[in-house]
């Protein structure tokens, strides 16, 4: 079968999370640059009508609506932001609890932060619940942080090219957090990790990177344990948008990829097949 008609059929039925070396650009792509002129990390509301943005020049989280779910094409800034400078200086990565009752951010320090959204997905309604994890004993520069899907496993990754697994006793409570003495070395395939993203079933992990520009794909053979981590041999060039990639996203049923360009200050959109 040629790789076209190969291409269609997964199409046709609709595959989702295949191999991220058939993303393809939608040439789509959201210009963040009135916002924040260093775009660092970006999240969404799991069902596509939400998107988040850090930024590291104000040093806050600014959020956007999308009319069509998962079109950045329809994205809209909501004049609505929320500042994390009080406790992060240099914040680099944005994540949610799946019902949008929390955030958490960290930045090039070595410490994840937790916040009460009072609204669900509304940044504007957040405050700080004096709540934090320090990852000093692991990383000193961090640049993305992640959890499992029910908040029970968090992870980090930063300038050491490692990502390390916690446990959270209580889920989504940061404080509860301790250290899984479980990690995996991203070094072998480029020394520069800004941002990472899970397959909602933890069976993938992705990262992007600063020095190749590339999205590189592992599959974790127990899910959601690093320790299992094995690479894919896949990494698709993202330097034709962009040559200094930041952060990144998947539409959960894996059929849609987002990353963030700091060189062009933009969120650029792709299929996967």
């Amino acid at each position: 079968m040629s790789f076209l008609m190969n291409k269609m059929l997964r199409v046709a039925v609709g595959s989702g999370w295949g191999d991220v070396s058939t993303a393809s650009y939608d040439t789509v792509s959201l210009d963040v640059s009135g916002e924040d002129g260093f775009p660092r990390g970006i999240a969404f509301k799991l069902d596509g009508t939400k998107l988040y943005l850090i930024g590291g020049y104000y040093d806050s989280v600014y959020q956007y609506s999308l009319s069509t779910a998962w079109d950045l094409s329809t994205a809209s800034y909501d004049t609505v932001s929320f500042s994390v400078q009080e406790q992060e200086g240099s914040p680099r990565s944005v994540t949610f609890k799946t019902d949008g009752t929390k955030m958490y951010v960290v930045g090039s320090g070595d410490v994840v932060y937790q916040y009460s959204l009072s609204t669900a997905w509304n940044v504007d309604t957040a405050s700080y619940d004096s709540v934090s994890f320090g990852v000093s004993g692991q990383d000193t520069n961090v640049a993305s942080v992640t959890f499992k899907t029910d908040g029970t496993k968090m992870y980090v990754v930063g300038s050491g090219d490692v990502v390390y697994q916690y446990s959270l006793s209580t889920p989504w409570n940061v404080s509860t957090a301790s250290y899984d003495s479980v990690s995996f070395y991203l070094g072998d395939e480029d020394p520069n990790p800004r941002s990472m993203a899970f397959k909602p079933d933890g069976t993938k992990l992705f990262v992007i990177s600063g020095t190749n520009d590339k999205v590189y794909q592992y599959s974790l053979s127990t899910p959601w344990n690093v320790s299992t981590a094995s690479y894919d041999s896949t990494s698709p060039y993202l330097g034709i948008q962009d040559l200094d990639p930041y952060g990144l996203a998947f539409k959960p049923d894996g059929t849609k990829m987002y990353t963030l360009g700091n060189e062009n200050e933009k969120i650029y959109q792709y299929s996967l097949y």
